[in-house]
């Protein structure tokens, strides 16, 4: 066990437990980075419009594995849909998120 996975989890584990109950991959990278690529079934959401599709977001009624490009968005995302009671995690980016989801 690497000293991250001791500190912070591990992350493989997680995303493996959420995609078991059925989560829903919430990509918050703007529209053009999202067309020029994604995980096949994820749903976009921009990072600046999540905060006003909360309803929506809870009404999946699933947990939520937020993506961006490096990370860092998606880690204000899944924090922001935490504290509005949406069992979220940070995925990171989503090249790598993409890798474990399929594994």
């Amino acid at each position: 066990m690497g000293i991250l996975d001791f500190l912070f989890g591990n992350k493989s584990e997680k995303i493996k437990d959420f995609k078991d109950r059925g989560a829903v991959i919430l990509d918050v990278r703007t529209k053009n980075e999202y067309d020029q690529g994604a995980i096949p079934g994820s749903k976009h959401i921009p990072l600046q419009q999540v905060q006003s599709h909360i309803n929506k977001i809870k009404a999946w009624n699933k947990p939520v594995i937020t993506c961006c490009a490096s990370g860092v968005r998606s880690g204000s995302a899944a924090a922001l849909l935490r504290n509005n009671g949406v069992e979220a995690m940070n995925g990171g980016g989503w090249l790598s998120l993409h890798k474990k989801w399929e594994a």
